[in-house]
């Protein structure tokens, strides 16, 4: 009776990892491209009015949110109409006005989209716009939902 021996090959079994790095970075390079980061937490409620005639804003960069509405309180409660600019309510409202003027000084083309509640109070409205005038923003923009 014959005995047969395997013969062992002599190669390695390896996986190749020269090309790693580059596949790594072409991966990080994609998702830092493609992700959108979430730009503020509101603390207001927002119902924005609907319109038929919208235009969109094609450079986001510039466009600096203002948003106006009542606040959202503990256990979905809400208080008075309030203003927040970026991720926090502004208390006083001649504070605004410093607030964008700082920003137009970092962003002379800036415009300021206001994201104002349907149900907001007029009187505050015309207080922002008169701050924001006194700031020297005059590229106001109002945002809303397409109709329908």
């Amino acid at each position: 009776m014959a005995h047969f021996k395997k013969k062992q090959a002599g190669t390695k079994q390896e996986i190749p990892t020269s090309a790693m790095p580059d596949v790594v970075f072409m991966l990080l390079f994609f998702f830092m491209v493609t992700t959108v980061l979430r730009e503020v937490t509101l603390k207001v409620k927002l119902d924005l009015t609907k319109a038929s005639n919208i235009e969109k804003i094609e450079e986001k960069r510039l466009v600096s949110y203002l948003y106006i509405g009542p606040e959202r309180l503990p256990g979905n409660q809400l208080g008075e109409d309030k203003v927040q600019i970026d991720d926090a309510i502004v208390d006083d409202i001649g504070a605004i006005r410093n607030l964008m003027y700082d920003k137009l000084l970092d962003q002379p083309k800036l415009i300021v989209s206001l994201r104002v509640d349907k149900n907001s109070e007029f009187g505050l409205l015309t207080d922002v716009q008169k701050e924001l005038q006194q700031a020297g923003t005059f590229r106001i923009n109002y945002s809303t939902k397409r109709e329908d």
